[in-house]
């Protein structure tokens, strides 16, 4: 595993004019070298692999990182990083711009003296954007943890409810089960809530005839799963059922039409048109969807400025939605892939409006 990806990160630092790079992001330094600790840098040159750690997980690391050295640094580990440099006879070294505050950026130019500190973005999230099938497996287990977690809270769901105890309720499920957390903090936004996009569960007592709103996911084994379903408690009135079949129609074609070779914008207005067509457009403010996999939200984007190439092996949702202040929304959501030909879905919760209570 780690060998392959460093091999193409070198590919990519070459591309650029590399021959050292530092990885600071912990996503990215688990992705690279499989160690799970708190603290360490990856530091890869065109002939070795370093994982930097601290004391603590001197017999972690190794177990975990196959093919790194894993070297022990002191309270500065860019006292560390300047030996290897020095010993290799490195002068410019890559840093991950979006990861490194200010404060480092100085601190190492000082602690580097003689070496060029190159800004350098996405190298490894772009290599994180396609799935093995490693990955795909895993993100496989931990879409059908979702789905369950969904069978499990419909069962339990009725007026009187406080939107809180659902979501703990939910998380316990899911830990249960083998997920490490919630992929994020779970939504659970009911009645004029559920207008809101990212409405995270409150105190509020869920009453009778309004939308529920579910949005929750299971990280499990380094990576997440996300799932939308709206349902309605008691009775749906004519305007549920309007936005409801809307949104359902929108996400049924962007299922059936997005393909490779597509791009995120071409993607994205699979939904966008048909809810625009029914005059709501003012009323979907978010894409259609985002990548998935080590982290809730990473390349690509399903949306309006997204001109990303869609491409086997990318993990995507498609989550449209329609928000009405004061009245409710609906968001349906599902984990898919990108495959040769088409796009396999991950998740299969039910689609068809729920009406429970």
């Amino acid at each position: 595993m780690a060998n392959k990806r460093v091999y193409q990160l070198r590919e990519r630092m070459a591309d650029r004019g590399l021959k050292a790079m530092l990885i600071s992001h912990p996503i990215n330094r688990r992705y690279l070298s499989g160690f799970t600790g708190s603290a360490g840098y990856v530091l890869i040159t065109e002939l070795e692999s370093w994982l930097l750690t601290d004391f603590r997980y001197m017999s972690q690391a190794p177990q975990q990182s196959p093919g790194f050295t894993v070297v022990e640094h002191g309270a500065s580990p860019i006292d560390k990083v300047r030996e290897l440099l020095g010993a290799g006879g490195y002068s410019r070294l890559g840093f991950e711009q979006e990861f490194v505050v200010f404060s480092d950026y100085t601190n190492w130019s000082e602690a580097l003296p003689g070496v060029e500190l190159v800004p350098v973005s996405g190298v490894v999230e772009e290599l994180r954007a396609i799935k093995d099938a490693q990955e795909l497996a895993i993100m496989q287990e931990a879409a059908v943890l979702a789905d369950e977690t969904f069978a499990h809270i419909v069962g339990l769901l009725k007026p009187g409810m406080v939107e809180a105890d659902i979501a703990l309720e939910m998380e316990v499920f899911m830990r249960s089960r083998g997920a490490t957390s919630s992929s994020f903090d779970t939504i659970v936004a009911s009645g004029e809530r559920s207008a809101l996009p990212h409405g995270v569960a409150s105190k509020r007592v869920i009453g009778v005839n309004e939308f529920v709103k579910l949005d929750f996911g299971a990280y499990y084994n380094g990576y997440c799963s996300d799932l939308t379903r709206t349902v309605v408690v008691g009775q749906p009135t004519a305007k549920h059922k309007e936005i409801y079949d809307i949104v359902l129609e929108a996400q049924l074609h962007a299922l059936e039409h997005i393909r490779p070779g597509m791009t995120g914008l071409e993607a994205d207005a699979l939904t966008r048109d048909i809810i625009t067509r029914y005059g709501y457009g003012d009323y979907f403010g978010h894409g259609t969807g985002h990548g998935l996999g080590m982290e809730i939200h990473e390349a690509p984007r399903l949306s309006r400025l997204s001109q990303t190439v869609l491409t086997p092996g990318m993990t995507v949702t498609v989550e449209p939605g329609i928000y009405l202040p004061g009245f409710g929304g609906v968001r349906i959501e599902d984990d898919i892939v990108i495959t040769d030909n088409g796009i396999k879905i991950l998740t299969s919760s039910p689609k068809e409006l729920m009406i429970l209570g």
